[in-house]
């Protein structure tokens, strides 16, 4: 679909370009605020909090473009782009968009929740690391890489499983509170809940429609504009799959619902390592490559981003900071520019 996206907008005039561009944004838009109305009202009517809807339902859905551009790189012989885009979608997630995410609305903490999910987050991108070791060879690892196998991402897969599940099932330990603001005093019954799953899912695939839509719109009409190739690659493409990501967090937000978005990121963090890797090396029989700029540089980063956001949990009480957005996307930045020297 990328491809024939960008031969088809390369024959589009710069009009009709722009026209494209601003309807994408504006269905993404649209789309976004759905996503997250239904989500809101499926946290209350199954009195699930916030935070874990985000974390595996919406979650769920955002990621889809990363897990199907890493199983399509894998099967079409290119898995160093499926694990790149995994650990650069984890990078951009925590650092750039919950980053913006916390500027613009500091999330309220349920330290019960924030601290399960977050240090299953902490925990998958160490799991993700030292699985791409060679441990019958250490010496190997800054001359040769390492390998996620292919039995280490169907295992991944198992994990995978294993958290949808116990976070649904902690999370009815203690029920959600309710959110000001929202009439929870009608009786919904069992069809008026699949009708807004319904809706959720349709909201999901617009966004991941409209993102798919946008990025190569936006692409042709930067070197359209003569804009370098550079500057397209650091801005545009680095981000493209984590698009939905960034705008449900941003209407999220926008609406008071800061704990779905924060929610949102967790989740992504941890299915980017569980499913977008999993699925990506359990596809192969050769599994996933772990080049030697990896280990120099990318592993280091995704695990520095990610410990940043978990000392910045421990440092706040019951909301978190805007500080700490600063520090992430200023982490987001420098590791941005710093990844052209380490290719």
């Amino acid at each position: 679909m990328d491809e024939f996206l960008h031969i088809t907008f390369q024959a589009f005039p710069l009009p009709l370009l722009f026209l494209v561009i601003l309807l994408a944004i504006l269905a993404l838009g649209k789309a976004a605020d759905v996503l997250v109305d239904e989500a809101v009202s499926l946290s209350l009517r199954w009195g699930v909090p916030k935070m874990i809807i985000g974390a595996t339902l919406v979650s769920l859905g955002t990621t889809l473009p990363e897990v199907s551009v890493s199983v399509i790189s894998s099967l079409e012989g290119n898995p160093g782009i499926a694990l790149g885009n995994a650990v650069g979608s984890i990078i951009c997630d925590t650092g750039l968009i919950l980053g913006i995410a916390i500027l613009i609305s500091p999330p309220s903490i349920d330290r019960r929740l924030v601290n399960r999910q977050g240090w299953i987050q902490v925990g998958a991108g160490f799991l993700l690391f030292f699985a791409a070791i060679p441990w019958f060879d250490l010496n190997s690892t800054f001359t040769l890489g390492g390998r996620i196998t292919q039995a280490t991402g169907i295992f991944f897969l198992f994990l995978l499983g294993l958290y949808i599940y116990f976070s649904i099932r902690w999370s009815r330990s203690k029920p959600g509170e309710l959110e000001e603001g929202i009439d929870d005093t009608t009786d919904v019954d069992d069809s008026s809940a699949i009708i807004v799953i319904i809706k959720l899912l349709i909201a999901i695939g617009v966004v991941i429609i409209s993102s798919q839509i946008l990025i190569p719109a936006v692409e042709i009409t930067a070197k359209t504009l003569y804009i370098p190739d550079a500057i397209i690659g650091a801005t545009l493409v680095a981000f493209g799959t984590s698009l939905p990501e960034l705008v449900t967090a941003i209407q999220a937000s926008r609406r008071g619902h800061s704990e779905l978005a924060m929610g949102n990121i967790i989740g992504a963090d941890i299915l980017n390592v569980l499913f977008v890797s999993g699925a990506s090396a359990a596809v192969t029989a050769n599994g996933l490559e772990a080049p030697v700029n990896f280990f120099q540089f990318y592993f280091p980063a995704m695990l520095l981003v990610l410990i940043i956001f978990r000392v910045g949990i421990f440092a706040s009480k019951d909301t978190i900071k805007r500080p700490i957005g600063v520090i992430l996307l200023v982490i987001y930045v420098l590791a941005t520019v710093a990844g052209y020297f380490f290719k």
